[in-house]
């Protein structure tokens, strides 16, 4: 389960979705032929992953705002099936990582290697040159190796030897992370987490959705074999850099975009936090409200559109005082209150 709101109708699953080519030259293909493409990623996941529709949403979101998404949840809960599952029903390539305490940046990013046979050092692509990274219990290695994704997820590119290495593009980090366990792991940096555009929680399923869960395995199906299981891409980066154009393309008027300015400096001013929300946040705020106004079809966004994405894009932004930790203080009931004090245009 997610906190994430869910797309309407006019990209419900059940409508006819045009069969767009996933290679060669690309038509320019409408903005309701996007979406029901994007309908169709929604329901190829549904092939492996049941009752996570929010977190796949956060995730077509995550996309479309050229943002990068962390999953936290307790073990079990389909975080890393969530993904491999997205990827699957992508025609982009996509590679895993699996983070631990002995992982090196090099690791990650690539490296410079010898080449005997010219003498040379020659740089090896690292994991990170890929469209989708699915960065697997990221909070399991050091700060150090963390930091090593810092400038691949702002600034889209590595470093190595004074070169700069564009990545590939579309290009998402999608980050696992265990919010229960912290022997062996460690704290995210708060610079690393301000560049996640958005943090969503999956919960433990409710009682039919994990009879459900049971009943597809007691069919046979197999969460290590996703071709097994019918998930086939229906989604290329042409028709995927059409939708992030489309969506940008949504308006803003000059009091919705307030609005979100408003909500963001409230986090500021609350007692009961040390570090609000910065000007990034913000961004990542209308970036993420245009992406889901026009999933739904939407010419400009409204502060409904601003309010829906308000949780997932602020929640990991925030740092509490230690005395409201110690009071049960959450940073959700933080937002859920300046939600309801911060007035909202008309």
């Amino acid at each position: 389960m997610s906190d994430m709101p869910q797309p309407s109708q006019t990209a419900g699953p059940n409508q006819a979705a045009p069969d767009l080519p996933l290679s060669g030259p690309e038509p320019r293909a409408s903005d309701d032929e996007l979406r029901q493409a994007l309908s169709r990623v929604r329901t190829e996941v549904g092939k492996a992953v049941v009752g996570q529709d929010g977190a796949v949403t956060g995730l077509l979101i995550a996309l479309l705002a050229r943002g990068h998404v962390l999953l936290e949840g307790v073990p079990g809960v389909a975080k890393t099936l969530l993904v491999r599952s997205l990827a699957a029903a992508l025609s982009l390539d996509t590679k895993r990582v699996q983070f631990t305490p002995d992982l090196m940046p090099g690791d990650v990013t690539g490296s410079l290697v010898y080449d005997a046979r010219s003498g040379e050092f020659q740089f090896r692509d690292g994991p990170v040159f890929t469209n989708i990274l699915l960065a697997d219990e990221i909070n399991r290695t050091p700060p150090k190796t963390q930091s090593a994704l810092l400038e691949a997820m702002e600034e889209r590119q590595v470093s190595v030897d004074g070169l700069s290495r564009p990545l590939p593009d579309p290009f998402l980090v999608a980050a696992t992370m265990n919010p229960i366990e912290y022997e062996g792991t460690y704290m995210l940096p708060e610079a690393q987490l301000d560049r996640f555009l958005l943090k969503l929680t999956l919960d433990i399923p409710e009682r039919d959705i994990e009879i459900q869960v049971l009943a597809r395995h007691a069919a046979g199906f197999n969460p290590r074999d996703l071709v097994a299981a019918g998930v086939t891409p229906v989604l290329g980066a042409a028709q995927l850099h059409q939708a992030q154009a489309a969506a940008g393309r949504v308006g803003a008027s000059p009091d919705v975009i307030a609005y979100a300015v408003d909500l963001a400096r409230a986090t500021r001013q609350s007692p009961s936090v040390k570090l609000g929300v910065s000007p990034r946040g913000s961004t990542a705020l209308l970036a993420s409200a245009k992406a889901w106004a026009w999933l739904n079809g939407f010419a400009s966004i409204t502060p409904d559109h601003v309010q829906a994405m308000v949780l997932p894009v602020l929640r990991h932004r925030i740092q509490l005082r230690p005395e409201a930790e110690l009071e049960g203080v959450s940073v959700d009931t933080i937002l859920r209150g300046v939600l309801s004090q911060v007035q909202v245009p008309i």
